[in-house]
């Protein structure tokens, strides 16, 4: 699988059929012959997804060791830990993938991340069925305490909202247009900066005074550029009205994230159609990000990740340190190129 993400391969039969051009150098790392498609098919359905997942936590933990990694300079000053929890569909064929089945005619996997925007790695990955709804990923999280959670308007839950209060973390979230709610305090708004209104409400509704009893905070943005009003919801009452919306604008860096893998790494299409296939195929693509990420940390080099993807699948069994096969690189982009927007913000 790792062959399969960094060779570029596309089915099976094109990962032993370069395996088998490269038999001269596999020896060295022990492979004394290309393996055959039924013995990939084989583990592929047979060998546990979660041996892929300890795989990918093991590299995340090895990117969260090296000095200096993930300390992303924000263009404000922010110390509190940023967290951005989204999550991305693949589709799938009903009639292949039935045990994944997210509409009537339609199956589905969802890829669920809790992004640190620090250094825009993942800090928690979920894979669940398509049929799987959002919020009940927030079940799963265990809230840091002093972080700040960046959540979209499909996590509105304020029972779960309130278990990230009780924990001490702080959310921001938009509102629904329906919220029920009374006016308990305002404070006043700077004008030209697009903010509308700042004010500590209390939840009226039925359901929702009951779940979330302590007061929130309400924040109307208005963007100019995009002619859209935002209405923000947040347990923060500190910091500034414009700081909360610059902090939930800084939620998109998940969607460059998905949006990049899916581009760049082989998961909109696998190689087996079992769950423990799919899953495999998505913890290996993940774990291939993180090392390119750890890759790029460790030599200072001023390449993206996906230009240093590129020439990995083309060395990938050269017998040379990564420094020096990086030395004669340079990144000679100038102007726009169409990776630039999806350059991860210094990774």
């Amino acid at each position: 699988m790792l062959f399969c993400q960094l060779g570029r391969a596309d089915s099976l039969r094109e990962i032993c059929n370069g395996l088998g051009c490269c038999l001269g150098r596999l020896v060295h790392v022990g492979i004394s012959r290309a393996p055959c498609r039924s013995t990939l098919s084989y583990a592929n359905e047979h060998r546990p997804a979660a041996l892929f997942e300890e795989l990918f936590f093991t590299a995340l933990g090895r990117f969260r060791d090296q000095q200096g990694l993930g300390t992303r300079k924000h263009k404000f000053r922010f110390k509190n830990k940023l967290l951005s929890l989204d999550s991305t569909t693949i589709s799938l064929c009903l009639t292949m993938f039935p045990w994944a089945q997210f509409r009537r005619q339609k199956s589905a996997v969802k890829v669920h991340a809790l992004l640190d925007l620090r250094g825009s790695i993942p800090t928690n990955v979920y894979v669940t069925s398509g049929a799987v709804h959002d919020i009940h990923i927030l079940d799963q999280l265990l809230s840091e305490a002093g972080a700040f959670y960046l959540l979209d308007r499909g996590y509105l839950d304020f029972a779960r909202l309130y278990v990230l209060k009780q924990g001490c973390a702080f959310f921001i979230t938009r509102a629904k247009q329906n919220t029920q709610f009374w006016r308990r305090d305002w404070r006043p708004v700077r004008q030209g900066t697009g903010l509308r209104s700042d004010q500590t409400i209390q939840l009226t509704g039925p359901k929702t005074s009951r779940l979330y009893p302590d007061p929130l905070r309400r924040i109307h943005y208005f963007d100019a550029q995009k002619d859209l009003r935002l209405i923000f919801l947040t347990n923060n009452f500190l910091l500034p009205a414009l700081t909360i919306a610059n902090l939930y604008r800084s939620r998109w860096r998940v969607e460059l994230f998905f949006r990049w893998i899916k581009q760049h790494l082989h998961i909109q299409s696998f190689f087996g159609t079992s769950e423990n296939a799919v899953k495999t195929q998505v913890w290996v693509a993940i774990t291939v990000y993180v090392l390119v990420a750890i890759v790029k940390k460790q030599a200072p080099l001023d390449l993206s990740l996906y230009k240093i993807l590129q020439i990995l699948s083309i060395t990938l069994f050269e017998k040379t340190q990564l420094s020096s096969g990086f030395s004669h690189v340079a990144d000679n982009l100038e102007g726009d190129d169409p990776c630039t927007q999806l350059k991860l913000f210094g990774l």
